[in-house]
C-alpha cells in the first residue's frame, strides 16, 4: 500500500482516529539478522502500516542485503527502504530502485544523509535530498517519503528557511514527510501549522524516539536541532538507574497527547527494542 493510501490526509485520519503505527528498524552490528526477526515478530501484534528500513550510517546498502528485506517482507509487513544521497550513484539508485520494485515494494524514504568527513560533498550526484527525490521520480512509480524537522535541520539557519528546502521536496514528488524525533509537543504542532501555510498539503507523522539512556539522549540532541523539556532532563539525572522507566513514562504521555490533539499517525524509532515499544504502545492503544 503506497503512503498515499496510508494516510489520506494531513494526520493519516480516515474517518476516525484509529491510530497509524509505524516503526523503524536497523540492520545488527554485528550482522546476525535472527534477533531482528524476533523483534519483529513482537511488534507485528500492533498491525504497523509500515516498517522503514535504515541501511547503516554511511548509507550504503552492504550491511542490509536485499535477501534479508525480502525475508523481512514474508514477515507481512508494508516495507519503507531508507535512500541516501550519501554513497549512492545515479547508477546505484537506479540499480536498487529495480531490485526494490522486484520485491513489491511500494515506498522508499529518501534522504541526504549524515555526510561523512572523508566524503566531499561536492562529488556526490545528489547533495540534497529534494534532487535524490526528483530523480527516483523520473525513474519510478514508488512512493517516496521524506525527512521533515519539528525544530528546524540543525543546518537550517532557521525552521522557515528548513520548511522552504521541505517545500522543494515535495514539489519533487515527497508523498509523506517522517519528523526527526521531538520531546516536546508543541514543537510538531507549530511545526504542522507552518507547513501548511508553506502550502504544503502532504500527511505530517510524528518520529517517535523512546529515551532508554542518557547517554542516548545526549548523543542525540548534539547531533540534531531537538530541545528537551528540563523536566525530564532532571529527572533522568536524578535517577540514573530508571532512565528508562522514565523514558518509557514520557513517551507514553507524549503520545497520549498527541493522540488527543489529533495526531494520530505515529513512527516509532525502535532502535531495534521491541520491549520499550511495546510497553509504551500497550498503555496507548
Amino acid at each position: 500500500m503506497e503512503l498515499s493510501e496510508i494516510y489520506q490526509d494531513r494526520n493519516g485520519v480516515i474517518g476516525d482516529f484509529t491510530p497509524k503505527i509505524s516503526f523503524e528498524i536497523f540492520p545488527p552490528q554485528n550482522g546476525d539478522i535472527s534477533d531482528l526477526f524476533e523483534e519483529l515478530r513482537i511488534l507485528k501484534r500492533y498491525n504497523p502500516v509500515l516498517v522503514s528500513m535504515t541501511y547503516g550510517a554511511s548509507g550504503g546498502l552492504s550491511r542490509f542485503s536485499f535477501e534479508n528485506i525480502k525475508n523481512i517482507r514474508d514477515l507481512e509487513f508494508n516495507l519503507m527502504p531508507h535512500f541516501t544521497c550519501v554513497s549512492m550513484l545515479k547508477s546505484e539508485i537506479e540499480k536498487h530502485i529495480t531490485s526494490v520494485e522486484n520485491l513489491g515494494i511500494e515506498n522508499i524514504l529518501a534522504l541526504r544523509g549524515d555526510i561523512p568527513e572523508y566524503i566531499n560533498a561536492e562529488e556526490l550526484d545528489f547533495s540534497h535530498a529534494n534532487e535524490l527525490v526528483e530523480f527516483i521520480q523520473s525513474k519510478t512509480t514508488l512512493s517516496i517519503g521524506v525527512a521533515g524537522y519539528p525544530e528546524g535541520h540543525i543546518e537550517s539557519k532557521s525552521l522557515k528557511d528548513d520548511i522552504k528546502f521541505l517545500k522543494k521536496k515535495v514539489d519533487a514528488g515527497a508523498s509523506a514527510v517522517f519528523t526527526q524525533l521531538f520531546f516536546d509537543n508543541e514543537k510538531l504542532f507549530n511545526y504542522i501549522e507552518n507547513v501548511q501555510k508553506a502550502g504544503i498539503n502532504i500527511p505530517v507523522v510524528a518520529g517517535i524516539m523512546p529515551v532508554r539512556t542518557l547517554k542516548q539522549i545526549q548523543k542525540m540532541t548534539s547531533m540534531a536541532r531537538v530541545s528537551v523539556p528540563k523536566k525530564f532532563i532532571q529527572q533522568l539525572e536524578k535517577y540514573p538507574d530508571d532512565t528508562m522507566k522514565i523514558g518509557t513514562e514520557f513517551t507514553i504521555r507524549q503520545c497520549e497527547n498527541l493522540l488527543e490533539n489529533g495526531v494520530n499517525s505515529l513512527h516509532f524509532f525502535t532502535l531495534n527494542h521491541s520491549d520499550q515499544v511495546s510497553e509504551i504502545l500497550d498503555n496507548i492503544l
